[in-house]
């Protein structure tokens, strides 16, 4: 075997293999070992005609297709090999020249990545994020608490409100027929949640326990169910009661109710400490964002289709997985949002095409700047994560495969070089 580059360019390389004819009838050989089952002729038992007498019932060729599926993969790794090529997808092939008894000549046109150069990544200049923790914040967080821990008493002598509980009977019509999933009984609906219909619970406000009314909606044109998308509907609605919040004094006994605190000045103080953790945790993470895209920025160059398909299919599938976690499949969101998968994948394209470039110049970075990890970062590492999936750790560290150690090594690179950009970065 043996080859040669004959074009380089635009991050596609050309490759002429040439198997030679010996190899080939190998090859040829092997496929009718493999082959020689399926034939039946006459004068001989199924699988037993010889190699000669197929040939010349079927033709020369009958066993090239195979032959070259024997032969080709050895001269293509080959090849690779020796002009030290790393494709980035799987190589189109053309076969130039085939007979028996020649050489058989393969062109193979692969993609290859381009030519990374990172270049002025030390000493970006970019704002430095920080976020102050004000007195608002603190009310803001114990007026939550209030909320969630308020009770629902039941209203008798006035009419629905806004921020209201009302418990309905409803019972919904188009064009005089009721439709499926448009009929309830004490039903309960917060007022202003937007839990129904626009305009819905609107037109509830103002009205008494006992009364009953016909609420007139109009169904969203994107709305889930096909059948209802766009239409008039009307709801006959009778309201049974009407609830308000009932907010508990934030007072000491309420910090010892809901917290381990004994008064409402330690329970702020816990409040401001998680508060400031998070504002910190939320600036230096937008900081390195920050310097993270003014790196990927500087990197001009042309995405292999082939990287950013791939990229594309993990993103289709880890958002595939976020949706089973709601019990949703992909196939029932593309039916409620009037998508596809092809259109999901052109709104994503920008967002992969980043995450590809990201991941190129920090490779490159770590690269240059010849980032290691020792044994005892990754020990330590390893040592974090057993905590986070609450396993021991000699049990933990024994279900770790080499490629697993291999994944968690690259990720404390890839953190390793970012803390690398943050710490040469300029903020002034």
């Amino acid at each position: 075997m043996n080859s040669e580059i004959i074009k380089n360019e635009n991050n596609e390389i050309q490759l002429k293999l040439v198997v030679a004819a010996e190899q080939f009838d190998k090859a040829v050989d092997g496929a009718y070992k493999k082959l020689k089952g399926r034939f039946n002729i006459s004068g001989f038992r199924k699988g037993k005609a010889p190699k000669k007498i197929i040939m010349a019932h079927y033709g020369e060729e009958i066993f090239y297709e195979e032959a070259i599926n024997i032969c080709f993969p050895e001269a293509y790794e080959k090849a690779l090999e020796t002009h030290n090529i790393e494709p980035v997808d799987r190589p189109e092939i053309d076969i130039d020249e085939i007979a028996k008894g020649e050489d058989v000549v393969f062109t193979a046109t692969v993609q290859i990545m381009p030519e990374i150069k990172m270049e002025d990544y030390k000493g970006i200049r970019v704002e430095k994020k920080e976020y102050n923790v004000q007195d608002e914040d603190i009310d803001c967080e114990l007026k939550s608490m209030q909320e969630k821990n308020a009770r629902m008493i039941l209203v008798e002598d006035r009419s629905v409100k806004e921020n209201d509980m009302v418990i309905i009977d409803y019972k919904g019509s188009i064009d005089g027929e009721y439709f499926e999933g448009g009929t309830a009984e004490k039903q309960p609906l917060t007022i202003g949640s937007g839990q129904f219909i626009p305009g819905f619970e609107e037109q509830i406000i103002g009205a008494n326990i006992g009364d009953k009314m016909d609420i007139k909606v109009t169904f969203p044109k994107q709305y889930q169910s096909e059948d209802l998308a766009g239409k008039d509907a009307i709801f006959e609605v009778k309201i049974h009661e009407i609830k308000e919040q009932e907010l508990p004094v934030i007072d000491d006994e309420f910090s010892k109710d809901i917290s381990e605190f004994d008064t409402v000045e330690d329970m702020k103080n816990d409040i401001r400490e998680k508060l400031e953790l998070q504002a910190k945790n939320k600036g230096e993470q937008e900081t390195k964002n920050n310097v993270i895209k003014e790196v990927v920025d500087k990197l001009d160059i042309e995405l292999p289709k082939a990287v950013v398909d791939r990229k594309l299919d993990t993103m289709i599938k880890e958002f595939g997985l976020q949706l089973s976690q709601q019990g949703m499949d992909l196939d029932a969101f593309y039916k409620m949002s009037g998508s596809s998968e092809e259109s999901l994948r052109s709104q994503m394209e920008d967002d992969a095409k980043n995450r590809v470039k990201t991941e190129l110049a920090l490779e490159k970075i770590c690269e240059l700047e010849k980032i290691e990890v020792s044994d005892e970062e990754l020990e330590t590492e390893v040592e974090k994560l057993a905590v986070l999936y609450k396993q021991e750790l000699d049990k933990f560290k024994s279900s770790l495969g080499e490629n697993e150690y291999n994944y968690i090594r690259e990720d404390i690179k890839t953190k390793k070089t970012i803390e690398f950009l943050v710490e040469n970065a300029d903020f002034s």
